[in-house]
């Protein structure tokens, strides 16, 4: 008969480096999703969730190509606001009247990163639900895979000099 051992909640996160994931309102095309799933696995990312129909008529022209999604799913879903994960705070990536600079955020422990199409912005009915708004103060505007590696990379970056 084996034995069940018990862990402490110490124990349990003591390799715990927090949990992100990715939603993706619309985006353009595969070569953005491609990129963003490129980074989602640089910087390890739980999955990415993503809306609309665009993507979905160019998914055979999938750019993922380090393949990440055969170890991070890439879900396509109806609303973002019904898959946050459980205990995620959702963080809309947006210039927005009441965005905060990206420079100046602290990451959540558990966060899920909302991001708008290349091409557009995030819509009202979606930062309404975010508790956090943030921008990436620029000189001008990035592409999508950009602003998904810088957010993801300052998360890294805070989270190592915390821990340091």
């Amino acid at each position: 008969m084996s034995k069940i051992e018990t862990l402490t909640r110490k124990q349990a996160v003591r390799d715990y480096e927090g949990y992100a994931c990715i939603g993706l309102a619309n985006p353009k095309n595969p070569s953005n999703v491609g990129e963003v799933m490129r980074a989602a696995g640089c910087y390890g990312v739980h999955s990415v969730f993503y809306t609309g129909k665009r993507y979905e008529h160019a998914r055979e022209f999938r750019t993922d190509t380090k393949q990440v999604h055969l170890q991070i799913p890439l879900i396509g879903v109806e609303d973002l606001q019904g898959v946050i994960p459980l205990g995620c705070v959702p963080v809309a990536i947006e210039i927005h009247a009441n965005a905060q600079p990206l420079t100046q955020y602290k990451h959540p422990e558990r966060a899920f990163y909302i991001f708008g199409p290349e091409d557009g912005s995030l819509k009202d009915n979606i930062t309404a639900w975010c508790r956090d708004i943030v921008y990436v103060p620029t000189n001008g505007c990035m592409n999508l895979a950009a602003t998904v590696n810088v957010v993801l990379y300052d998360r890294m970056l805070k989270r190592a000099m915390s821990e340091g």
